[in-house]
Formats: structure tokens, C-alpha cells, sequence
């Protein structure tokens, strides 16, 4: 992982769609089936608020959700796991390791090799292709 990144609520907006704010720096959630960046190709989903390299694309897999899903990161360190007790439930959230963009939460329905389905809003994430 590189160097921890903090910057104010300001420098944030200034760098970020309006949704991609709401969801990575306030923990809000896009809806199912409306982000149209499910590529199919070869690559390396990386956090859109500080490029790191989060998820490849050789751990997603399609669990009718709406959102991406993994089953692992990219590497142990390149996310966070908190406890998240809003909206009256108990779930795991996921952040960038580096940034604390909240990306999604995880769940222990996911296939194997792991059975963990990172579920993840397509928003907080940079699709680059492998060349």
C-alpha cells in the first residue's frame, strides 16, 4: 500500500462526481444495476479517489446483485474491514486501506475459493485494463 492519504471534504468534492462523494467520503450506497462499468476485460479495479490498486478482475464474478463483486482484494492490505451497525443492521463495511473511501461491505455468501462476496460500488471504483 502507499502513503496514507487525508484531504478536507473541499479538496474531496473538488476531485469527485457528486455521487462518487455521497458514496466513498459519506458512506452512501449507489442502486443496484446503474453503474455501466462492468467491464469484461482483463484488469485491475483501482479506488477512484486515490488509484490504488484495490480488486482484479480475475476475482469478480457475477452475483446478480447490481453491484461488482469479488471474492478477494487485490492484496490483505489493499482494504479496510469496519463494523457497520447502520440502518439497523450488522455488516462488514470495506474502505480503501489508503484513503477510507467506503467502497461497499462483505458478506459470507461469496463462492470459493474464499465464500466472501465483496460487494462493492461500482462508483468508488477505476477500471484499467491490462495492456
Amino acid at each position: 500500500m502507499s502513503d496514507k492519504i487525508s484531504k478536507s471534504d473541499a479538496e474531496w468534492r473538488a476531485q469527485l462526481s457528486d455521487l462518487a462523494f455521497k458514496v466513498t467520503r459519506k458512506k452512501g450506497t449507489e442502486r443496484a444495476f446503474t453503474h455501466d462499468n462492468f467491464p469484461k476485460t482483463t484488469g485491475t479495479f483501482r479506488c477512484i479517489c486515490c488509484d490504488e490498486p484495490l480488486f482484479s478482475s480475475d476475482a469478480k464474478f457475477d452475483s446478480g446483485t447490481g453491484w461488482p463483486s469479488f471474492y478477494q482484494p487485490l492484496s490483505d492490505d489493499a482494504v479496510a474491514e469496519h463494523e457497520d451497525r447502520s440502518f439497523f443492521m450488522r455488516r462488514t463495511e470495506v474502505v480503501c486501506a489508503r484513503c477510507d473511501a467506503h467502497l461497499g461491505h462483505v458478506f459470507p455468501d461469496g463462492p470459493e475459493p474464499t465464500g466472501q462476496r465483496y460487494c462493492m460500488n461500482g462508483v468508488a471504483l477505476r477500471f484499467e485494463e491490462k495492456s
